[in-house]
């Protein structure tokens, strides 16, 4: 697999013959996506995991879109599947579940020649001190049950935020995961443009028990060979 780092939490990820774009934002496809089958993953409506934009690449490519329900435009006829929370569905060669977001719209989990992918979208312990105890315990309570869900999952890769604006709060999510998961590569993605915040997470206690399954993202459009 290669996997490119588009911009936020925009990926895509390449085999021989298809290629996964997850949450596109901004950046280009990669070159070697050419006469590829894609597959485009859009998990909510914000305008940082969704653009109009990804309907342009129906010209381009044989483009299949599977996208959240609260994404209200209908896509690309027959080529748009619509999905909603806590569902399983198979699309051509793609085993997909979906996860319910502790903010708007899904995560995925996508299972398609023998690797599995997850992709959290904005599913993520949303600590904001400013909204009390009584919403961070409640986010607390709502994201611990749904990384339940997939408690013990084997998991190839998987991208799962790192927002620097949850303060200190900033780690629970991936910690939280890391350590519910059998995940071997994780990618951390939201981090608005602000690298330095993977390396503050590799130097944190919180990660020293997975810190060598983190990838470190460095700038746009940067390529990584998975084996």
């Amino acid at each position: 697999m290669t996997v490119t780092y588009l911009y936020h939490s925009g990926f895509a990820v390449e085999f021989d013959d298809i290629v996964l774009v997850f949450d596109y934002y901004k950046g280009e496809l990669p070159e070697t996506a050419k006469g590829k089958k894609l597959y485009v993953f859009s998990s909510h409506y914000h305008k940082d995991h969704f653009q109009y934009k990804v309907f342009d690449w129906a010209d381009r490519y044989d483009a299949t879109y599977i996208l959240s329900k609260d994404i209200r435009t209908k896509g690309p006829e027959g080529r748009t599947v619509k999905v909603k929370r806590r569902q399983k569905l198979s699309v051509d060669q793609l085993q997909i579940q979906t996860l319910r977001s502790t903010d708007e719209g899904v995560a995925f989990l996508v299972r398609v020649e023998g690797v599995t992918i997850y992709h959290a979208g904005d599913l993520n312990w949303w600590h904001w001190e400013e909204e009390g105890p009584e919403y961070n315990e409640k986010m607390k309570r709502d994201y611990q049950a749904e990384i339940g869900t997939i408690e013990g999952e084997h998991i190839d890769l998987a991208f799962v935020p790192l927002d620097p604006r949850l303060e200190e709060a900033y780690g629970w999510g991936i910690d939280h995961f890391m350590r519910h998961t059998e995940t071997v590569h994780l990618f951390p993605m939201h981090l608005w443009g602000s690298y330095k915040t993977i390396l503050r997470f590799m130097d944190d206690p919180l990660s020293e028990d997975y810190r060598d399954k983190i990838i470190r993202i460095a700038k746009r459009q940067q390529r990584f060979e998975i084996p």
